[in-house]
């Protein structure tokens, strides 16, 4: 996890919402990503889906049943989606996502028998610090937002 959360440290720097993502296959990372929307503002550029990209380019498969992934924020139903497909074997995750996680906050989908894959879930690792990520990303976002409105209504 801390790998995941140095790639979420990662887009933080570029101003994304830091949630980072590693894919590893037989104790070796085969693939890493964070998140990138903002950058190429392209929906689909989530961290999990980044790894999951690298990691089939790797094994030259997208079948990736002997992979783990590690992820600093339940997945939402896209990634969740990914993560089925891939046959990924266990996702290990840090922080819960009332919004939007399709693992166990929302829906339990990597879980549900009527699919043809399961998913094995670790929740809750390095959860704090995840979390804090996340908070002091958006009270920052927040300020810079309120300064921006106040810098607005002075013009005016």
């Amino acid at each position: 996890m801390e790998m995941a959360l140095a790639e979420a440290r990662q887009a933080e720097l570029m101003d994304e919402v830091p949630i980072g993502a590693i894919v590893v296959y037989h104790g070796k990372v085969i693939g890493a990503g964070h998140n990138m929307r903002e950058r190429f503002q392209n929906a689909a550029y989530h961290a999990e889906l980044l790894a999951i990209m690298e990691a089939c380019e790797y094994l030259g498969s997208w079948r990736l049943e002997e992979c783990d992934l590690y992820v600093t924020l339940e997945p939402c139903m896209m990634c969740s989606g990914a993560i089925m497909n891939s046959r990924i074997r266990t996702l290990y995750y840090g922080a819960k996502n009332p919004k939007a996680g399709t693992v166990e906050s929302l829906y339990h989908l990597l879980s549900d028998s009527r699919f043809n894959h399961q998913v094995e879930i670790r929740s809750g690792i390095k959860e704090n610090e995840c979390q804090q990520l996340l908070k002091q990303f958006f009270k920052r976002v927040r300020k810079a937002r309120k300064a921006a409105r106040k810098s607005a209504q002075q013009k005016n």
